[in-house]
């Protein structure tokens, strides 16, 4: 399927209607050629005549193998998509009542999701009667972003959708760490390595006497 969307975005060989070309390619003059001899160029070599930029003025059409063309286009499409950021999203669930064991536990876990990039998404969860305390799950969302400010920036304040009341914390973005520059007070201490020089012969002969 994905192949044939890439089919459809290229007109190839006699698809192209227009009366001439801007041509590019290897081993190929390159240059403005009726449409028609720029087939016929394609066709000598055994090669296809694909238009690569049908809005410029002519047109631009290159000469090359139609199959290895698209599967360049494939293999550059799934090098984009890998480098593109995919956004995680974890979730913590609170509830109105939750003890400060549990909220420790919960803490420990956003700072390191935070730490490896994905944002948090926290939320109190009120249950029956429970959300008449929606001001306490508020303030309790509160104090987690504010014990979570060195790992994570609010994205968006506490709002309740539903019978949760929801917050969203996005990870900040480490220091670059700047090199050290070398203290100039602080000259470098040299090792002084002192060795006893030998006796004269005479002097151990005397001791030895």
């Amino acid at each position: 399927m994905k192949n044939d969307n890439l089919k459809e975005q290229y007109r190839i060989n006699e698809r192209i209607r227009v009366r001439e070309v801007r041509l590019v390619g290897d081993n190929v003059e390159q240059g403005v050629f009726p449409t028609s001899q720029a087939l016929r160029i394609a066709e000598d070599l055994g090669l296809d005549l694909v238009e690569i930029s049908p809005n410029a003025a002519p047109p631009v059409c290159k000469v090359t193998d139609y199959q290895k063309f698209l599967y360049q286009q494939k293999k550059r499409q799934k090098e984009q998509k890998a480098k593109s950021v995919k956004v995680v999203v974890k979730e913590i669930r609170f509830g109105p009542q939750t003890d400060d064991h549990d909220y420790d536990f919960k803490l420990k876990h956003a700072k390191g999701f935070l730490e490896e990039g994905a944002k948090v998404k926290a939320y109190v969860f009120f249950k029956g009667r429970s959300i008449l305390f929606k001001e306490q799950g508020e303030v309790l969302l509160l104090r987690f972003a504010n014990d979570l400010e060195d790992y994570g920036k609010v994205e968006q304040l506490p709002v309740l959708e539903g019978k949760r009341m929801i917050i969203m914390l996005t990870p900040k973005k480490a220091p670059v760490p700047q090199p050290q520059k070398p203290s100039q007070s602080a000259a470098p201490v040299k090792k002084v390595i002192v060795t006893p020089k030998p006796k004269p012969v005479s002097e151990e002969n005397n001791e030895n006497e």
